[in-house]
């Protein structure tokens, strides 16, 4: 699998370490997997600190709406660690496609990816409903 459209990406400082650690143990030299999907969009992330982080970016834990780009469906989801996903709860792990697909990307932005198949994939970010590292920067 190999990604066509790549728009700049932010991640936190927090989640770029622990990310990180999950791509490698992830990675299979046999063929392009999703950890090393993961992998490709650390190594190109701008990295910020938690509370320098701008409200409308995808972090672990944002709720999110995307649009499909080749359906046209829409979807909210939460973007959550491994051990973490219930996809009857709309909770999606970073170790799928489209959550390393969504992780750092801004609202209006979009990534197209071709997928394990060979068929396009493509999503566009339409709002960051909640994000964790906003509601951090409120306490005190």
């Amino acid at each position: 699998m190999s990604q066509v459209n790549l728009p700049p990406i932010t991640i936190t400082a927090v989640d770029y370490d622990r990310l990180s650690w999950i791509a490698t143990a992830g990675v299979n030299s046999q063929r392009y997997t999703v950890a090393e999907m993961l992998a490709d969009e650390l190594d190109r992330a701008m990295v910020a600190a938690p509370g320098s982080i701008r409200p409308d970016i995808v972090t672990m834990h944002s709720e999110v709406e995307y649009r499909d780009g080749v359906t046209g469906e829409v979807r909210r989801v939460t973007l959550v660690y491994p051990g973490e996903e219930d996809l009857d709860a709309g909770r999606i792990s970073i170790l799928t496609h489209i959550g390393a697909a969504l992780i750092g990307l801004s609202e209006g932005q979009s990534i197209e990816w071709e997928g394990p198949t060979g068929g396009r994939r493509e999503l566009t970010v339409r709002r960051v409903r909640f994000q964790p590292e906003r509601m951090a920067g409120l306490e005190v």
